[in-house]
């Protein structure tokens, strides 16, 4: 498991979804834009939960391996969906969320053009 800190909180989530939620807030960081990612968490009584986590330029994350008596929470979709969003990021510059897991910051069903 691994402990991503943030914003003077933390969340304790499986390492591959800490690695690639990292990798994907780099590709953002990048591109100059941002997204909100919900990622599965272990709470402290050993119950799943759900995070919300905003990622982007100014995201100072850190991600620490952390030992659990809990199982790993692995999510493959989700990672496969993150690397693959990064990878766009990266080739395009442009997210390409889908709905229901990443959403832009600012989304408002608007394309603005300039």
């Amino acid at each position: 498991m691994d402990r991503l800190h943030y914003a003077g909180s933390s969340i304790l989530t499986g390492t591959a979804i800490a690695h690639a939620l990292l990798d994907y807030a780099q590709a953002l960081a990048g591109a100059g834009d941002s997204a909100t990612v919900e990622v599965p968490t272990l709470n402290e009584d050993g119950s799943r939960g759900r995070s919300e986590v905003l990622i982007g330029p100014a995201s100072q994350l850190i991600s620490d391996s952390e030992p659990s008596p809990y199982d790993e929470i692995v999510d493959e979709d989700l990672v496969a969906h993150l690397r693959d969003v990064s990878a766009r990021v990266r080739n395009d510059r442009s997210p390409s969320p889908a709905a229901g897991m990443i959403q832009d910051e600012f989304d408002d069903g608007y394309t603005d053009e300039f």
